[in-house]
């Protein structure tokens, strides 16, 4: 069996090391921002990442004329402003210690000031895609923009919280919680193969596990990036063929990884998982995505994986 799959393993290899390619993005990071709730604040801070788009709608038009980045020459694409929006693009990641001053003049004349700044570590690397301002908190635009944004963070409170509860009796995530402590011993996984590549702004350390009925996956990864957070911000199981979304069991060390700091992630998938609508085995692949919306790598699993 071992030997059946050593080629396999070599493509799996190569697959692994290609570069990030676009893929879905996380859901849209939409927040409102009352001004008069925040009224000693000389400018608000809009978080921003390298070459994402991020948008500011207003309740009125913008003065185009009296808009503008200050200080951003090399770091941000031209200000693009178009009737009740302003459009934001950063050329690259802005530093730590980097923020870049905006200014922005509604056509009543009213002149509000922004400073933008990297994504917000301590909430994961939160960035700002979208950023409905108001200026008065009484008004109806602005009252229904808060009651939606605070039904929508109840909603995904109530589903994490049932996920959570889910995984406290789940066995793969016992298992992949086991991986990522470093006791793969004491799981049922015999290490199939391990693999090492090194990118850009990572360092990342593969390994494929084979156990009965079940198959596993574990990413080591140390962020090498001087400025920037790492995270995954997602982990997605399909059938290769069908594209049909399958269940996987994910545990991380850390949810987020701070610059030169490394963490394991693991993804344990059951036996039911490679079964198609009639009951044949069928391959999989796992894609994981990271923090900019972009497919990190992915990862084809033969079912010949969960036969041992």
């Amino acid at each position: 069996m071992r030997s059946a799959l050593l080629g396999w393993f070599v493509v799996l290899f190569a697959l692994v090391v290609t570069p990030a390619l676009a893929g879905p993005r996380e859901k849209a990071q939409v927040r409102a921002l009352v001004l008069s709730e925040h009224p000693d604040d000389a400018a608000h801070r809009i978080h921003v990442s390298g070459q994402i788009v991020t948008v500011l709608r207003f309740e009125q038009p913008c003065d185009p004329l009296k808009t503008k980045l200050l200080g951003w020459e090399g770091r941000f694409e031209p200000l693009v402003v178009s009737e009740k929006r302003v459009l934001i693009e950063p050329l690259r990641a802005l530093g730590p210690d980097e923020s870049v001053p905006l200014l922005v003049t509604l056509a009543d004349g009213t002149a509000m000031s922004f400073l933008l700044r990297p994504p917000f570590a301590k909430e994961g690397g939160w960035t700002d895609q979208q950023v409905d301002v108001f200026k008065d908190r009484e008004s109806y635009r602005s009252l229904v923009s808060v009651l939606t944004h605070t039904l929508r963070a109840k909603n995904e409170l109530e589903q994490e919280n049932a996920r959570l509860r889910e995984e406290e009796t789940s066995a793969d995530h016992a298992l992949a919680a086991l991986l990522v402590s470093g006791a793969g011993a004491q799981t049922p996984f015999r290490l199939f193969k391990s693999w090492s590549a090194v990118e850009a702004d990572s360092e990342l350390s593969m390994k494929l596990y084979s156990g009965k009925g079940k198959a596993a996956v574990t990413i080591a990864v140390k962020n090498q990036s001087e400025d920037r957070p790492w995270r995954m911000v997602r982990a997605k199981l399909s059938s290769l063929k069908s594209q049909e979304p399958r269940t996987v069991a994910v545990r991380s060390e850390h949810a987020l990884l701070t610059a030169g700091q490394s963490g394991t992630f693991a993804f344990v998938v059951d036996r039911s998982a490679f079964l198609d609508a009639k009951g044949h085995l069928e391959t999989l692949m796992l894609e994981i995505y990271r923090y900019d919306g972009l497919r990190h790598g992915y990862v084809v699993l033969d079912p010949r994986l969960v036969r041992e």
